[in-house]
């Protein structure tokens, strides 16, 4: 009975999704094709993937309630209460906010990318390592004896960093190691 009351807005939905995960496909293609043309790193191509998915995941979820007959103001009701909440619990929890937004930052500006030599100038902390990834909340480095560590990106974009060679995977991974 359920289902039959409701049998256009589920077939709408389907629409709605299979058209969103064509629009996903195509875009992802063209990511691809100008990020390899241009010479960006397979990591950020896929980052730049992952937020076009995360997207487009968002704008099903603001277009199929409107299927189901929902109104504009409940749903401003819905996201602001939803946000209200989000945004306290966010602001309680600082740093990991912080570590977003500098990952955000450093996917649109870091000098650096996977395979990459630095040296961070932490007075406390000095470290030195190979660019193994570069994630949402952290910076993962391959140091010198082969220990993985992984550096909160709010304090890379705090430090000082010196680039020492680029690409430089290849020095201590001559077998070829993948490392992603």
């Amino acid at each position: 009975m359920f289902f039959q009351n409701y049998q256009h807005e589920f077939i709408y939905t389907g629409f709605v999704l299979i058209v969103l995960l064509i629009i996903r496909f195509f875009i992802n293609k063209v990511i691809g094709k100008i990020s390899r043309k241009n010479g960006i790193n397979i990591a950020r191509i896929h980052l730049m993937q992952r937020y076009v998915s995360v997207a487009l995941f968002i704008i099903s979820l603001l277009i199929i309630p409107f299927i189901f007959g929902t109104q504009a103001k409940d749903l401003v009701l819905l996201f602001s209460s939803v946000f209200a909440v989000i945004g306290i619990g966010l602001f309680a929890i600082w740093s990991i906010l912080s570590n977003i937004t500098s990952g955000i930052i450093m996917f649109f500006s870091f000098p650096y990318k996977v395979g990459d030599k630095i040296q961070i100038h932490d007075k406390d902390f000095p470290i030195e390592g190979i660019i193994e990834d570069i994630r949402a909340f952290q910076l993962h480095l391959r140091i010198e004896n082969g220990d993985l560590v992984t550096y909160p990106n709010n304090l890379m974009l705090q430090k000082a960093v010196t680039l020492i060679q680029k690409d430089a995977i290849d020095e201590y991974f001559e077998d070829g190691t993948d490392l992603i």
